[in-house]
């Protein structure tokens, strides 16, 4: 060949493979809704803004060896989380199929034939694929002539390979290590979601274990109160209407107590659930729920698209079906394949290497679709709408996430007011039920007040606790609104998602990460 042909043929070949790529080009995130400060932050501001920052364990915060031993058994047992890890690995797989079509397709269909001729009239061998024998052990002759057997191999190679002259291969990866990303980034939301649902299912169980102490210390004071009305009723003081009334109140304080157990049962089977044990082989012993939540530190709400996997999700999705536009818009261009042959044509083994017998042929081929009946300007449009429909679900996911935190946000500072304000009331219960029950002792009251003041005092006892509860699960729903300590730097590299192995080992790398900076209750934020 010439030099100039020979330069445009190699110049016409690079083009081909190197090509352009049709369709956008995902550059940022689409923009979203993020407001400037957070409404229900108040007067609280950061004490460090080095410190004020959610790292690694999240759940130590709260200072629990219980509760820190079971969230470490999320992410051995869980098997939501263990699903949502196979599910990376496989999306980290269909990268590496994709990736499969920048490189040529060789296949070969080789064959091997044995052959013996033998001269007509006698019969001293026989044929067998392998080799021959006779009779008298050595190879077989007649009519002087020695026969002996000959191999003769056929190796064809087909080369295929599809010209991604138009990016469509480049596209389909970037569309497969976007959806593997996505696909990381849900398992990292599902790990934060099953731990955040742990800690709020450990904390509701201790508060049941502190309203059962409360109901147990309650029944005791009932039991005393019960024997000072039938002493007073056998002094012909208090009517016996009195004493039943004492004995019903004890026996409703006494059912309530036990129905608490239902409730404090199916949380620890839930909890068993969680950290992927039987529920039946899994307990907690009492422990009554004294601790007050810890600061959150909330941050700024700017660095909040970049602290939440599940919107690092939502937008490699987006990134995702951007580029399956590009995929489907390559169907309206011509698919150019380049193909070759060689073949290796009946030849005895010691002539595999010969010129004469090697045979091929290299040439590229176009294809293009005439008429598809709108097929593939449908298939764009279909893209192109999943595209939008993912913008629009990636700004709600934003969305939710600042609603989640102001809920949050208000919710424990009003629960902080509220509980400051029902402790009040326990205490003003308290001393109006010393009160009654000394004017009844006295004679000057009757049972029904003593009862009523009674109710009364149970009652803000038991909103008391269970607002200590709500404080310390709302705080633990204001931990995963904000992503738990979870950052996009974290989130798979193109790297992490070429193969099963390196898949393995982002999530190995995840579930590794060092201990968090600690954040002491009520230390980390100053008024």
């Amino acid at each position: 060949m010439k030099p100039f042909p020979r330069l445009l043929l190699a110049s016409t070949l690079a083009s081909l493979l190197t090509g352009c790529e049709v369709g956008p080009d995902y550059v940022a995130a689409p923009p979203a809704p993020v407001p400037a400060h957070y409404k229900d932050m108040g007067n609280w501001k950061p004490a460090s803004p080095q410190d004020a920052v959610l790292r690694g364990k999240w759940w130590e915060i709260y200072h629990d060896r219980e509760l820190n031993a079971l969230e470490e058994k999320v992410d051995i047992n869980n098997q939501n989380v263990l699903e949502a890890e196979a599910n990376f690995r496989a999306a980290a797989a269909a990268v590496k199929v994709a990736r499969a079509d920048f490189l040529p397709t060789v296949t070969s269909d080789p064959t091997i034939t044995y052959t013996q001729t033998q001269p007509l009239g006698k019969n001293t061998g026989s044929s067998s694929s392998g080799g021959s024998t006779n009779s008298g052990g050595a190879v077989g002759s007649g009519g002087g002539r020695d026969i002996s057997p000959s191999g003769t191999y056929n190796l064809p190679l087909q080369v295929s390979y599809l010209a991604d002259v138009w990016g469509q291969v480049r596209r389909s990866v970037e569309n497969s290590t976007a959806t593997a990303q996505a696909s990381f980034a849900t398992l990292e939301n599902a790990r934060l979601s099953y731990q955040a649902t742990l800690a709020q299912d450990y904390f509701s169980l201790r508060g049941l274990d502190a309203e059962a102490q409360l109901l147990n210390q309650t029944v005791v004071s009932y039991q005393k109160y019960l024997v000072l009305t039938q002493n007073r009723y056998n002094s012909g003081v208090a009517s016996e209407g009195d004493v039943a009334a004492a004995q019903t109140q004890l026996d409703q304080t006494r059912a309530q107590l036990i129905d608490l157990g239902v409730s404090r049962a199916q949380y620890s089977d839930a909890i068993a659930t969680l950290i992927g044990v039987p529920a039946s082989s899994f307990s907690l012993n009492d422990a009554p729920l004294n601790a007050e939540p810890p600061r959150v530190p909330a941050g700024i709400p700017s660095t909040l698209l970049e602290r939440r996997p599940d919107i690092a999700a939502a937008e490699r999705t987006v990134a995702a079906s951007s580029a399956e536009i590009g995929v489907q818009v390559a169907g309206y261009y011509p698919q150019i394949t380049l193909s070759g042959s060689a073949e290796l044509d009946e030849i005895a083994l010691a002539d595999v290497f010969s010129g004469p017998n090697l045979i091929w042929s290299a040439g590229p081929a176009i294809a293009q679709t005439i008429f598809d009946a709108g097929r593939t300007h449908g298939l764009v449009q279909e893209a192109s709408e999943t595209f939008n429909a993912n913008v629009a679900a990636y700004r709600q996911t934003v969305l939710t996430a600042f609603q989640q935190i102001e809920d949050d946000l208000a919710g424990l500072r009003l629960l902080e007011s509220e509980g400051a304000v029902e402790d009040a009331a326990v205490a003003g219960a308290q001393k109006s039920l010393d009160v009654t029950t000394n004017l009844y002792k006295q004679g000057v009251d009757d049972y029904l007040q003593v009862i009523t003041t009674q109710a009364i005092l149970l009652n803000d006892q038991i909103n008391a606790v269970n607002i200590r509860t709500r404080r310390m699960t709302t705080s633990v729903l204001l931990v995963e609104a904000l992503g738990g300590g979870w950052n996009t730097g974290k989130l798979a590299t193109r790297a992490d998602v070429s193969d099963v192995p390196q898949a393995q080992n982002a999530i190995d790398r995840e579930k590794q990460e060092p201990a968090p900076t600690m954040l002491e209750p009520n230390a980390q934020l100053r008024h």
